[in-house]
């Protein structure tokens, strides 16, 4: 009798190999970039704009093919192979109208879960468990545009979550939204089992999701640690020049 095979869940998730990348005009977009994230694993992204955090995003999806190696869930990423990583890697981007494009709130969250192919049943469950779980479940049957901006992230993110994937990118999640919609979408996030990757320049969420990150600079990673170390390394805390000249003038 035939031993029963056993498949183990795979502890890293993403492995990213020197990556190299230059846009069409000549600018240098990833310089040698290597990365890995393991399973329940967040990680800030951190630099300046046009550092090269958007770039990298942009290849763990395959939107961007340069020089190097991905490795997603055990997989080398390639053209053959883009569904299984966008399966596994969900992505809610800065701005909630670029996800949300149906007539109803839970059209918008079957999407992406419809067009894995999966038959109607279980999508229907995919967006009821998922709407619940962002505190969206009584807007099922409202039209998108007639949501808040925190309403419409929350949506958003149901969305991604219908699919079930292992990884979530957050690119500025918490941009265009109030105080009371920003700390209910954080409380969320921190709620989620799967592994993130956030790229932001919004310390106080860095903080409340992730203990490690990743900074980088002109499209190389320039370090790789510790939240707080790497926040002082490159005097990334924008309230300490605030405290720095309280002391000056007290």
């Amino acid at each position: 009798m035939e031993a029963q095979r056993v498949f183990q869940p795979i502890d890293l998730l993403i492995q990213a190999r020197d990556l190299h990348y230059t846009y069409p005009d000549g600018t240098p977009g990833l310089r040698g970039v290597s990365f890995t994230l393991h399973r329940d694993e967040a990680v800030a992204l951190l630099g300046a704009n046009g550092s090269g955090k958007t770039t990298f995003l942009l290849h763990l999806v395959g939107l961007l093919q340069g020089q190097g190696k991905i490795v997603i869930c055990g997989e080398v990423l390639g053209k053959k192979n883009l569904e299984f990583a966008r399966r596994k890697i969900g992505v809610l981007f800065q701005d909630s109208d670029d996800q949300l494009f149906m007539p109803t709130v839970a059209e918008d969250v079957a999407f992406g879960a419809l067009n894995m192919g999966l038959d109607e049943p279980d999508v229907r469950q995919r967006v009821e468990k998922s709407l619940r779980l962002v505190g969206m479940q009584d807007a099922a049957a409202r039209p998108p545009y007639h949501l808040s901006a925190g309403e419409k992230r929350r949506v958003a993110l149901a969305g991604v979550l219908a699919m079930d994937p292992e990884i979530i990118v957050l690119d500025e999640p918490a941009t265009f939204l109030d105080p009371p919609s920003r700390s209910a979408l954080i409380e969320i996030l921190r709620g989620l089992p799967q592994a993130k990757v956030i790229i932001t320049h919004d310390l106080e969420l860095a903080r409340c999701l992730a203990t490690r990150a990743v900074f980088f600079e002109q499209g190389r990673i320039a370090l790789d640690g510790a939240l707080e170390a790497i926040i002082k390394r490159f005097e990334w805390d924008t309230s300490a020049p605030r405290r720095q000249s309280e002391r000056a003038a007290s």
